[in-house]
């Protein structure tokens, strides 16, 4: 290792004694969601300065983010302050693919050697069978039939972003289709708007392991979002749905899935109220008002997120939060934009408020389901307003 680079390798790492290394995360919050290298320990970017304390002086410090790139500022900084400080080169999509290539020659070996041991693919088919059934299969099913999401002779498209919640959204439907008396057809759909090499990489590897059969087709939307300044990523959100639910049709698909989930609801939620002053949530099904026939469905609509994290991690998977390719220069490497920001921050909220009441989540849930239009001032619907004078007359009665 040259000690006047600011650059580690994982290998060169890993020759290292791991006692003698300190091995942190700069990432936010909402990446780090999404999984992180073993043994690391998490200290955003934004908060390094104020925690200096948790760092070892007789320690080499390497520090990583998403593609080593804000983690050499962080690494040169702390040179500067007189740290053994390095970054990781590559972040963590470098040595994602790192491990990813190494899970494919270890395969090879135990191939080449007659090993009959199980595919990685059946042992996390079996974890959702066995020990994630309740927390998982269970609540999909259950989503499933209270929101009648599939109905005989459809055929879903289940649209993979490449994150750990689409992924575990493919499985589910491999296992309902397993199962499920109602005859339905599946298509595995992954949309590239302009995906970096190293980032459809991850995602086609990822769908190899957990034997995921995905059709890839491609866009322009990054490219088409790339200059413009307000709200780029709620547009390239808009544009992508419009694609997915294109390219579905075209597949001869009657729905499109996505994966949400529960924790993504009750943010949802307070965020209406909080920053847009109003009602609403995210609906376990839509009909699309632009593609005829066709709707959208999110079987993981019961399902939380905690959940999903104890199967990514109970079968070592690993997964990205944003396959864009300028993740290196939007929020989810770097603590300074605001992507993502205020849902970050409604769910510490949701956090803190769980303290003081265990069942304030399942409550802001229930909210939606209970709405009491005699205690409403005033509300839309099919996008009329209307108001509780309408039918208001004296003595506090209503018409």
């Amino acid at each position: 290792m040259d000690e006047r680079s600011l650059e580690i390798t994982w290998e060169e790492l890993t020759a290292l004694k791991r006692q003698d290394v300190l091995l942190v995360d700069i990432r936010n919050e909402m990446a780090v969601a999404y999984g992180m290298i073993p043994g690391s320990v998490h200290i955003p970017e934004r908060e390094l300065e104020n925690r200096m304390n948790e760092l070892s002086p007789d320690k080499k410090i390497v520090l990583y983010c998403a593609k080593g790139i804000f983690s050499q500022d962080m690494a040169e900084s702390l040179r500067e302050g007189g740290w053994d400080a390095y970054s990781l080169a590559g972040g963590y999509t470098g040595w994602l693919l790192s491990d990813m290539r190494r899970e494919q020659q270890r395969e090879k070996e135990r191939s080449e050697q007659g090993n009959r041991e199980p595919a990685r693919s059946e042992k996390i088919e079996k974890s959702i069978q066995k020990r994630f059934h309740k927390e998982l299969f269970s609540k999909f099913a259950r989503a499933i039939k209270e929101y009648s999401l599939v109905q005989e002779n459809d055929r879903i498209a289940v649209c993979i972003s490449g994150g750990k919640d689409s992924m575990l959204m493919a499985k589910l439907f491999q296992e309902l289709k397993r199962h499920n008396e109602c005859p339905f057809e599946l298509v595995f759909m992954v949309m590239d708007p302009g995906y970096s090499v190293e980032n459809r990489q991850i995602i086609e590897n990822n769908a190899r392991l957990l034997d995921i059969p995905i059709t890839v087709f491609e866009s322009d939307i990054f490219g088409a979002v790339y200059n413009v300044e307000k709200s780029p990523c709620y547009l390239c959100a808009r544009m992508r749905r419009g694609h997915l639910y294109n390219k579905a049709k075209e597949l001869g698909c009657n729905k499109i899935a996505l994966g949400h989930h529960y924790d993504d609801v009750i943010e949802t939620i307070l965020m209406g109220m909080l920053y847009s002053g109003q009602v609403q949530t995210m609906m376990p099904k839509l009909h699309s008002s632009n593609f005829e026939g066709m709707e959208l469905i999110r079987p993981l609509y019961l399902i939380r997120e905690d959940d999903i994290k104890r199967w990514r991690d109970y079968n070592d998977l690993y997964f990205i939060q944003c396959a864009c390719r300028f993740t290196d220069t939007c929020s989810t490497c770097h603590p300074d934009g605001q992507g993502g920001s205020k849902r970050m921050e409604v769910k510490k909220l949701i956090a803190r408020m769980k303290e003081h009441n265990p069942f304030v989540e399942n409550n802001i849930f229930r909210s939606v389901e209970n709405v009491n239009l005699d205690t409403v001032i005033a509300y839309k619907e099919h996008g009329k307003r209307h108001h509780f004078l309408e039918d208001y007359v004296s003595g506090g009665e209503r018409l």
